[in-house]
């Protein structure tokens, strides 16, 4: 099995620090909540992140999509160090310190680009039993900019080194161009891109940044409600997630030399993915409903471990069988948080 080398899998998207706490069905009712969705936070929400933190038990981790499954990718690969880069927006605040801190204790090379106008991203999640809702207020994160960050020749250079490529769907409501750019360079190259539909608001309105980056996305992931809303949104007429996976699979590709690989996570169900011409079911690692602490950053862990074992250049099944793994090791923790070391044969 190849060693990947030092910036091999690169990442960009939204650095938040994420706040969870447990709270209960009033809670969410006054903000207006759904239970296991994800939304960006608007002026309704500003009272939310001030009542959260008096809760008793607040936890605080590093979080933001991308940024936990590359971080998920390196605890997977162990050695060496920095395999995974990581870029994105804070600000020159105490969270931005925090999540500094953390990216080197997970031996991430993170190139934050730091601006004082807006402070570091958070995110609310709010913990009723086994489900989560959350609730992001970007700030900083929404500051990224191309021109001041990725097209530095310093910056780029990271982003030539690197053979896998991932960012969050979440990351078009910020900087488009900016994966446009990412995305092109790895089909132009013959590298491998990814991305994931992150959320059903992705789908419904960032439709049309959606569908330019994907002629260039070698490997799409997603929910099961993610699908079912991307599946609505392009007209696909099927509610059958084979069906809608292999939609995906044959929509327009720039990159001709790599088939459009689709996964599906269903929860506890089976993992959907396309395999050539055929969809495949996998199923999950079984786990006590008990054992269950916080599905927060499931689905962010699941690519996390995927990717560990695609910069490994495994088979598709073993890329599945690691992504079971990592996913089923976070759900037993609170936050998108990893022992020291993973138990993965």
């Amino acid at each position: 099995m190849p060693t990947p080398s030092e910036n091999t899998l690169f990442g960009m998207g939204n650095p938040l620090l994420d706040i969870s706490a447990v709270v209960d069905k009033d809670f969410l009712d006054k903000f207006g909540l759904k239970l296991n969705d994800q939304i960006l936070a608007d002026n309704n929400h500003k009272a939310l992140f001030e009542e959260i933190v008096k809760r008793n038990k607040v936890e605080y981790h590093a979080g933001g999509s991308t940024q936990n499954s590359v971080k998920i990718a390196q605890w997977m690969i162990q050695e060496p160090h920095k395999v995974a880069t990581f870029f994105g927006c804070i600000g020159t605040d105490n969270f931005g310190e925090i999540l500094k801190k953390k990216a080197e204790e997970a031996h991430v090379d993170a190139h934050y680009y730091e601006q004082n106008e807006e402070p570091t991203g958070t995110c609310a999640a709010c913990i009723t039993g086994d489900n989560r809702s959350l609730v992001a207020n970007l700030a900083a994160a929404n500051c990224y900019k191309k021109e001041k960050h990725l097209d530095l020749d310093s910056n780029w250079e990271l982003v030539k080194k690197a053979k896998v490529y991932y960012i969050a769907g979440f990351f078009l409501t910020v900087s488009p161009e900016s994966i446009l750019k990412v995305a092109k360079h790895a089909s132009d190259n013959n590298k491998i891109f990814c991305m994931n539909l992150s959320a059903p608001f992705i789908s419904q309105f960032f439709k049309e940044p959606l569908m330019k980056v994907m002629p260039y996305v070698d490997i799409l992931f997603g929910n099961e409600t993610e699908a079912a809303t991307f599946a609505k949104e392009l007209g696909f007429e099927t509610d059958d997630i084979a069906e809608i996976a292999k939609k995906t699979q044959n929509l327009p590709k720039e990159n001709t030399k790599r088939q459009r690989l689709v996964v599906f996570t269903q929860g506890k169900d089976d993992t959907v993915a396309t395999v050539g011409e055929k969809v495949t079911m996998f199923p999950v690692l079984d786990i006590d409903q008990n054992d269950i602490v916080d599905t927060n950053g499931a689905g962010d862990a699941f690519v996390g471990g995927f990717l560990s074992a695609l910069v490994q250049e495994q088979a598709l099944e073993e890329c599945i069988r690691a992504g079971h793994y990592s996913a089923n090791v976070i759900i037993r923790r609170v936050g998108c948080t990893f022992p020291e070391k993973p138990d993965f044969q």
